[in-house]
């Protein structure tokens, strides 16, 4: 089974959370997550979030602290997830590029979601703590 270690991002404005729909055709595809992606061979946890979010939406991030860690056994592959809180960087609300689907949600809502399995404790830690 392949082992994987995974980055997520954190970020909040204005109250709400950012989480990103998965492509049609990846793995948990349509799923909504936190966004980010795989830690590279000899790559930093905190550096990979940082690239992800950039090649992803094209949005620079700023690591604030390491937020929780969860393992997760899909049928094909286990993953370590590790999530950081993140703050974006400048002032304006950014755009995702085309293609990426986005939303900013409340952390109330995020339960209602149909997010990937290994983001919903996570996200009903987020929901508890408003």
């Amino acid at each position: 089974m392949e082992q994987m270690v995974v980055v997520a991002a954190v970020v909040r404005r204005d109250g709400r959370v950012l989480v990103a729909r998965r492509p049609p055709g990846a793995h948990q595809g349509l799923r909504w997550e936190f966004p980010g992606g795989r830690v590279e061979p000899g790559e930093h946890p905190e550096a990979a979030v940082v690239r992800e979010i950039r090649e992803e939406l094209g949005w620079d991030v700023q690591v604030q602290r390491f937020y929780d860690l969860e393992p997760h056994t899909y049928p094909d592959r286990q993953v370590f997830l590790l999530f950081y809180e993140c703050a974006l960087v400048g002032l304006a609300m950014p755009v995702p590029p085309a293609g990426a689907e986005v939303r900013w949600v409340r952390p109330a809502e995020l339960t209602a979601l149909d997010l990937a399995p290994a983001d919903r404790r996570v996200a009903a830690r987020l929901a508890a703590a408003g």
